[in-house]
């Protein structure tokens, strides 16, 4: 298939998704025309398409203003939030033994410090949920606390770029929050057991989102599963986060419209990587809890595309004939490198299960984990280059070929 076909491909597909959308954060409209964009490309393509609709929550703020002895500081709405209108007495926690051992009733509590050093897991989440943060949700919902405010720096590890980035992030926990920065933090901290207003414009909105299912080959035989999540941050453009996944995967799609190996072939755009539930991949779990044996291997593509550096491939229990075809099919694409195992992305479904998986993404970004870009609007086109994702495409399917 001709290359410049390919980035001409590639080009309009980045507008479609990112320029054209906005951003495409689960059930909004921008995620209901990108889930569409990719149905209608794979049912052009000939693929056997279907949808599984589900419920979500998605939110729309207009801001929020904290007050304090006559000052206004620079708070923001954390994602999925309740709003509120509050004036209480300002409290501070900053640490797991401060919530167990002082009184946050009726208070606007500070979380500053230890406690706001990573951003908390969302309090249903199913597949990373340290200890202590369950013990610090129970405890903010045991506290009788009106409101937080959340002093926060930078967590790239489970927050992406953004700074400050919000603690909380969870349409489950209905303690209305806002965040700000470290130093405004300590300005408000200066105010401990004074009066504070807090106001915050938020909403949760009722909505649905889809997954979009692709598939080709045989029925009955072991399948080959290509996954990307279709989903952005709200505010995001979403580019390399994951528009360019996306993208790889519809010029993978196109490469093995004639594909007749001896595999079942499963194009799957999940919808909610980004998203505090993670609907569309728990809704995958779901409807293939008693089909996780028949699966050879997961290719999870999230992230690639970065102007700087090569693209990675990362193998997760490969078996070893397997890794050395695909090891021998790398070496011919001088832009693709073998990269480290990583956890954040949706192959962990599989992985968790035992099941083999190739993660595919930008080694820049594992190289660098104090990026500001991912999940911010810095994540635009002009970042990714369209030679990369073909190439990427051109290595899948030389590799989907090979097995």
């Amino acid at each position: 298939m001709k290359t410049i076909y390919l980035n001409v491909k590639c080009i309009s597909f980045l507008k479609a998704l990112c320029s054209d959308n906005i951003d495409r954060p689960v059930g909004s409209t921008g995620n209901k025309r990108a889930a569409n964009i990719v149905k209608e490309e794979l049912e052009f393509l000939g693929w056997n398409v279907e949808t599984s609709e589900f419920d979500v929550i998605d939110w729309k703020q207009s801001g929020a203003k904290l007050n304090v002895n006559g000052s206004e500081l620079n708070v923001f709405v954390s994602p999925y939030s309740t709003g509120c209108s509050v004036k209480a007495p300002l409290a501070i926690a900053e640490s797991i033994s401060d919530l167990e051992k002082n009184d946050y009733k009726d208070s606007v509590v500070l979380l500053k410090g230890e406690i706001a050093q990573e951003q908390l897991m969302p309090k249903n989440f199913v597949f990373y949920n340290p200890e202590h943060h369950k013990k610090i949700i129970s405890l903010l919902e045991n506290s009788g606390a009106r409101a937080l405010v959340c002093a926060t720096g930078k967590d790239a590890a489970l927050a992406g770029g953004v700074y400050p980035f919000p603690l909380i992030e969870d349409g489950d926990f209905d303690i209305p929050s806002v965040f700000t920065t470290e130093e405004e933090g300590h300005k408000l901290a200066e105010h401990a057991g004074h009066e504070v207003t807090l106001t915050s414009c938020s909403e949760r909105i009722d909505s649905t989102a889809c997954n979009v299912v692709a598939r080709k080959g045989n029925p009955n035989k072991e399948r080959i599963i290509i996954t990307a999540h279709i989903d952005s941050k709200k505010g995001s453009p979403g580019a390399l986060d994951n528009a360019s996944g996306i993208v790889v995967m519809l010029l993978l799609a196109d490469m093995l419209n004639d594909y007749k190996g001896d595999y079942s072939l499963e194009i799957v755009a999940l919808n909610g990587e980004d998203h505090y539930a993670n609907p569309g991949q728990m809704q995958y779990i779901e409807s293939n809890k008693e089909n996780f044996e028949n699966i050879l291997i997961n290719i999870n593509i999230d992230g690639p595309g970065y102007n700087i550096g090569e693209t990675s491939f990362s193998f997760f229990n490969l078996p070893d004939k397997l890794q050395k075809s695909a090891k021998k099919i790398l070496r011919e694409y001088p832009g693709i490198v073998e990269g480290p195992q990583w956890p954040q992305g949706d192959h962990s479904i599989f992985t968790q299960q035992g099941k083999a998986a190739i993660a595919v993404t930008s080694k820049w970004l594992l190289d660098n984990s104090e990026q500001d870009i991912t999940h911010t609007e810095n994540d635009e086109i002009s970042i990714v280059d369209c030679r990369k994702l073909v190439e990427a495409a051109q290595a899948l399917n030389a590799l989907i070929r090979k097995i």
